[in-house]
């Protein structure tokens, strides 16, 4: 008896665990079982630990030879043999960017080739006398330019059709030699048909329209320079200055044949009848695109209103009444250019030249890009300039270009330089014209290794030494990027150029991520090319 208690004790246990079990199986047919979910997430933690603990890591297989995009996660890079279809899916290295965990990554668009697309495919027997140009313009540009020995593609493409009266509309690449490209041809046709007693500076014979004051004074000197040995005087008109002192500078100036000038200052000039454009033998809108612009459509469109702008190549050499020839120059091209054409001229009477090149990124320049937050910029560019100076006292090397976005953020990334004891100029649309004056040649002429500016530094300014941009403040548009890029390799540069550029914003990433897709498929950037291939309307 003392034993059979225990024993029925355990087996009264077992039944009562038993029970529910046996119950579920009997009732379950007609009964859901529980279900417990584990999040999806959890799930992939866990696979992830568990391949990890079962495998080893592949090693990532790098193929030899130049890259075309390196990255810091090796698996996305792209050789520069390969080249990706229009439809394949191209592996971004940006692809994750918008996220905040991908700060601190990077990645780099190599330089493919050495020199500017410019500069390519030159025979050795091509020469400007081939081009039309007569022996004193010839002299004029070995004697004022003598490191330009051979013509650019740009070059022999705009000249000719410019010696032949057509309006020319020419689209290409910064730093390609437009300017020269234009001067030649025209300062040519002003010599036959000159008249230097009858020469004014209230009624010049040339205009040269600009968007910014420093870019009148580049143009301004390039062709003064050419034309001191052709007997021909440039003058320069720049914005900044009230009605008075507007009315002295053009009664101090001599007499001249070109006038270079910003759309302000001229249109100023046009309303208080101080300068009359009726003797007008050419016209030419340099950086055509920002001239286009919002801030300055009203004005440009005033000017050429007053303009006697030629109908057709016959009316060039009318000895009665000459009109003038129209000259449209930029690297990029925005959509309301055949609007305003349409209102000025005959489209049949106008040539289009476009670079192979054209919105496209430069193949020999470096260009990179680094995800950074915010706060991390300042650190980041005080390290980079001071690589950078260090770099100049063992091996002279070229200056440095730093890009903002606005004024204020140049004026307060100025002081924080200050403070880091990092020599440096400031350049901004804000400042007096008594200080902004002269700010860019001084950095021209080497005063100064660094110059902080904002986009009025990256419009058609001639900068052979700059060896590095920086992009403190992303470019709002890809239109600022090519013009900000374009600073560095141009022809004549003395450096490799390299561009680098901090990517902050979600819509910052947006154009890094066009910017990298048209690299690693070879192709212009979205959105750029459409306004130069469309026709223009015709006249109603």
């Amino acid at each position: 008896m003392a034993l059979a208690g225990p024993s029925r004790l355990l087996a009264l246990a077992v039944r009562l665990l038993l029970e529910p079990r046996r119950n579920l199986v009997v009732r379950g047919s007609d009964q859901s079982l529980p279900v417990v979910r584990v999040p999806r997430a959890l799930q992939r933690r866990q696979e992830q630990r568990q391949s990890g603990r079962g495998s080893l890591q592949r090693p990532v297989l790098v193929r030899p030879g130049p890259l075309l995009v390196s990255a810091r996660r090796p698996e996305l890079n792209q050789p520069a043999r390969l080249t990706l279809g229009r439809w394949e899916r191209a592996p971004l290295a940006s692809r994750g960017w918008k996220h905040r965990r991908s700060r601190q990554d990077h990645f780099s668009i190599e330089r493919v080739q050495q020199e500017a697309p410019a500069l390519r495919n030159l025979s050795s027997r091509g020469s400007f006398v081939d081009l039309g140009l007569e022996p004193r313009v010839l002299l004029a540009l070995q004697e004022a330019v003598p490191e330009v020995v051979q013509p650019t593609s740009v070059q022999s493409k705009t000249i000719p059709p410019l010696l032949r009266g057509r309006h020319l509309l020419c689209a290409a690449e910064t730093g390609s030699g437009k300017t020269l490209s234009y001067l030649l041809p025209l300062f040519q046709r002003l010599l036959r048909g000159s008249d230097l007693d009858s020469r004014s500076s209230t009624a010049p014979r040339g205009l040269v329209l600009v968007p910014s004051r420093e870019l009148a004074e580049q143009v301004q000197a390039v062709a003064q320079s050419l034309g001191g040995y052709l007997g021909l005087q440039v003058i320069e008109l720049g914005g900044g200055l009230g009605m008075s002192r507007l009315k002295l500078q053009l009664y101090r100036r001599p007499a001249a044949d070109v006038l270079v000038a910003t759309p302000g200052a001229l249109w100023k000039a046009l309303k208080s009848q101080l300068i009359s454009l009726q003797h007008l033998n050419f016209i030419v809108l340099d950086e055509v695109d920002t001239l286009l612009d919002e801030s300055f459509l009203e004005l440009v469109d005033y000017i050429l209103e007053k303009s006697p702008i030629a109908e057709s190549p016959a009316e060039l050499e009318d000895p009665f009444n000459p009109k003038a020839q129209l000259v449209l120059v930029g690297a990029t091209f925005p959509e309301g250019l055949n609007q305003l054409l349409s209102k000025v001229t005959s489209p049949d009477s106008l040539t289009t030249i476009t670079s192979s090149k054209l919105h496209c990124l430069m193949p020999h320049v470096r260009q990179t890009f680094m995800r950074l937050k915010g706060a991390d910029k300042v650190t980041e560019l005080v390290q980079i300039l001071k690589q950078q100076d260090k770099a100049n006292k063992t091996e002279p090397s070229g200056t440095v270009l730093v890009f903002c976005n606005s004024a204020s953020t140049v004026n307060w990334l100025g002081y924080i330089l200050d403070d880091h004891k990092i020599q440096h100029l400031r350049l901004q649309g804000q400042m007096p014209a008594s200080m902004r004056a002269g700010i860019f040649q001084s950095f021209q002429k080497g005063s100064q290794n660094i110059l902080v500016c904002t986009d009025i530094a990256s419009r058609g300014l001639d900068s052979v030494h700059v060896e590095v941009v920086i992009n403190y403040d992303f470019p709002p548009t890809l239109q600022d990027y090519i013009h900000r890029a374009g600073r560095v390799g141009r022809v004549g540069s003395e450096v490799p150029g390299s561009v680098i550029s901090f990517v902050t914003h979600p819509w910052d990433v947006s154009l890094v991520q066009k910017i990298e897709l048209a690299a690693r498929r070879r192709r212009s950037l979205p959105g750029l090319a459409s306004s130069v291939r469309d026709p223009l309307p015709q006249k109603a």
